[in-house]
């Protein structure tokens, strides 16, 4: 299939440019014009560089498109918490591309930030039944076109899918984006660690391949898909970062260690993804960050 990729210069989307190369797909990707390319060149047939909601680009992007992978985010509208180009360069566009590129397959990176307040009926097990309840700009705009491709898949019968990745770890080409980067220095320099909580956790590789998973499968139409591995505690990082360094260091281990609810992963192993990397997935990224970080440092 040839596949038209938004957001392809960046972490998740140059790994899913990799992913879609590597199954024998094509890919035209849509880069913004201050991106960085080299990562994700070899991956990429052809690039149209361009804003993701200038439409003018996007008869380009879509042509000889079988399908529209769309993972595009503009951040810089929710760090300056400016709503009004939010909703139009986020939510408008992407309503837009949805509805421009009928009737090809949709497949759309929402996140599990649609949930936020979930119902006690579902006893801490959560699937893609419940309903979304988010509690930020970034997560009600992921659920409101979520609602879209439903109505995308239900009234006109098309190939609609979406992907709701929780935290996404792996090595990014800005290595100071990385899971655990920060804490790397705080534990190898003070010796200490004292951030609470912690978070659920899934693998950049993992969300690429159920991306790819879904195209041209009948059974993904219609689907929403889960994407969230395991917990650890920020403190289980720091622990590890530091049998890795070999150091001994103070660190907070306070927060329960399972969390509250569970997002099950049926769905998504119906794709053929396992999600069954855990704390040693964990422990191998920040084995690898440690060391890749190292050599860049010189």
């Amino acid at each position: 299939m040839h596949i038209a990729l938004t957001g392809a210069s960046g972490f998740i989307g140059s790994v899913i440019a990799r992913h879609l190369r590597e199954a024998g797909h094509t890919t035209t990707a849509l880069v913004r014009n201050a991106s960085r390319r080299d990562h994700v060149e070899a991956f990429v047939d052809r690039f149209v560089v361009a804003d993701q909601a200038d439409e003018s680009a996007w008869p380009d992007l879509l042509d000889g498109a079988d399908a529209v992978i769309h993972n595009t985010l503009d951040w810089r509208a929710l760090r300056e918490r400016d709503p009004s180009r939010h909703l139009r360069d986020n939510l408008m566009a992407s309503l837009r591309l949805l509805q421009v590129s009928a009737p090809r397959q949709f497949v759309f990176m929402s996140t599990i930030a649609v949930h936020h307040d979930m119902r006690p009926r579902w006893d801490g097990h959560i699937d893609e039944d419940h309903p979304m309840r988010p509690s930020t700009l970034y997560g009600a705009y992921k659920a409101a076109v979520e609602v879209h491709l439903w109505e995308a898949h239900f009234r006109h019968g098309r190939h609609t899918s979406a992907l709701r990745p929780c935290a996404v770890y792996g090595i990014d080409p800005n290595l100071s984006r990385c899971i655990g980067y920060p804490m790397i220095a705080t534990v190898r320099d003070e010796r200490r660690f004292d951030k609470a909580g912690g978070g659920k956790f899934v693998h950049v590789d993992d969300v690429a391949a159920a991306t790819v998973a879904t195209l041209g499968n009948p059974a993904a139409s219609g689907q929403v898909y889960n994407l969230a591995d395991c917990y650890a505690r920020w403190g289980d990082l720091a622990v590890m970062i530091a049998e890795i360094l070999g150091v001994e260091a103070e660190i907070d281990l306070s927060s329960p260690p399972d969390p509250k609810n569970v997002f099950t992963r049926d769905a998504t192993q119906s794709l053929g993804v396992r999600m069954d990397r855990g704390h040693e997935g964990l422990r191998a990224h920040l084995r690898e960050l440690i060391e890749v970080a190292s050599v860049r440092a010189g």
